[in-house]
């Protein structure tokens, strides 16, 4: 899915007003979520191109990010390279992870559950993988804001949207993978899609959580002793 020029092409997204204002905004709130001390052992669970794993490595954590996309973890190597960051990226399958059971303080996984079905399996691996006590976090698209309207509209009309391969959920869909478990959950981006560039800001932000239900939701779970 992520191979080639969409793989090269990914983080020209970030370079936009829109796209650092949502990177912002979505990696605000998961780390207002995370309460691991520095030097933390951490599973990236889809990392891309290393967008959140280089933010964690960056906050001093011992990160592992895995991706099915061989491009977007060669793209991910040489940006952490460049800023001096040392992250293992390993390809691996989200739902077959090759780690033994317990061995992470945490596992994350940010903008990659939206191209999963059916999301328990993976949970149960990324649970597995992590230490009693340890965390689990998912970030992922809103199917019942604007945002996730607006790209299950995208890809009905463009047989070339990545989109086409999403399965959208929503705050109740990601709750119930592990509702005994479940610590915390957040929203935001709720600037919507259609906005003039000068709303994707924080004012609007703040402002606009009254009206419109977020873009990204995040849950987090915590593993038992």
């Amino acid at each position: 899915m992520f191979t080639g020029n969409t793989a090269r092409n990914y983080d020209s997204w970030y370079e936009t007003k829109q796209g650092r204002f949502i990177d912002l905004v979505e990696t605000e709130a998961a780390f207002d979520l995370i309460t691991l001390p520095p030097g933390a052992k951490i599973l990236d669970a889809g990392c891309g191109t290393g967008n959140f794993s280089i933010k964690l490595a960056e906050h001093g954590y011992l990160v592992t990010g895995i991706d099915l996309s061989s491009d977007m973890l060669n793209i991910a190597r040489k940006k952490c390279m460049a800023k001096g960051l040392k992250v293992d990226l390993e390809t691996m399958n989200i739902e077959q992870l090759l780690f033994p059971d317990n061995c992470f303080d945490a596992a994350f996984s940010m903008a990659a559950f939206e191209f999963i079905a059916d999301p328990e399996p993976a949970y149960r691996e990324l649970y597995r993988v992590v230490k009693p006590g340890g965390q689990i976090l998912i970030g992922t698209i809103n199917r019942d804001s604007l945002w996730g309207k607006t790209y299950m509209e995208e890809a009905s009309k463009n047989a070339d949207s990545v989109f086409k391969h999403a399965y959208f959920k929503n705050l109740e869909d990601l709750a119930d993978v592990d509702r005994i478990n479940l610590r915390a959950s957040r929203q935001c981006l709720y600037v919507p899609p259609q906005a003039p560039e000068e709303y994707f800001d924080l004012e609007h932000e703040n402002r606009l959580a009254a009206e419109h239900t977020g873009g990204f939701i995040i849950c987090l779970w915590e593993k038992p002793y």
